[in-house]
């Protein structure tokens, strides 16, 4: 349990503080609210999760080895982050109603799927590998625990961003509005993911 509080701190804080997942997660229950919001806050746990035990099982080691592959996973997710980010700055302003009649949902898996290029969760992946499961003894073990208790405080962290989304969409109920809210996001997800990129 001692070992473990440490980790706990570290997770949440990882999966609470803004991130372009969370600001995504927000825009999204903004958009479509709490209940269609939940899947995708799952899809993107579940990848997060899944993250941290391959890098644990050797992927971490393997970009470590090849730190180019690193950089340049982190560069190309950093860009396609950015280009989201582009997309809702000059979306056009119209309400909530008409923008979820012609936007798609993310949906679970395309959650998951971001999860792949957020260098933050790579970053992240890395660290608690490093630092919560070296020296253990029976390492494969340690690092299915970490990335099951890393699931259990992800969700709860998440929610809370789509929660904050959905009652956020009460107050957006013109045009201008929206176009603020999206310009909003769209300057923390490039905030986000570039501070996480060069921090």
């Amino acid at each position: 349990m001692q070992s473990l509080l440490p980790f706990l701190i570290f997770a949440f804080v990882a999966s609470i503080t803004p991130g372009p997942t969370n600001i995504l997660v927000l825009g999204h229950g903004a958009r479509f609210g709490l209940r269609a919001t939940l899947p995708l806050v799952l899809g993107a746990s579940l990848a997060a999760a899944l993250i941290v035990l391959l890098v644990g099982l050797g992927l971490g080691e393997a970009l470590q080895r090849y730190p180019r592959v690193q950089q340049a996973m982190s560069l190309l997710g950093a860009l396609w982050l950015s280009w989201l980010a582009w997309q809702l700055l000059r979306s056009a302003a119209q309400s909530f109603e008409t923008a979820s009649a012609t936007h798609r949902e993310l949906g679970p898996l395309g959650a998951a799927l971001l999860q792949l290029v957020n260098p933050k969760v790579w970053m992240m992946a890395v660290a608690v590998v490093s630092v919560f499961a070296a020296g253990s003894a029976d390492k494969a073990v340690r690092v299915a625990e970490l990335s099951f208790v890393f699931l259990l405080m992800t969700l709860p962290c998440m929610s809370v961003w789509a929660l904050l989304g959905a009652g956020s969409a009460r107050l957006l109920q013109s045009p201008q509005r929206v176009r603020r809210f999206n310009q909003l996001l769209a300057i923390l997800l490039l905030a986000s993911t570039w501070l996480a990129l060069l921090l």
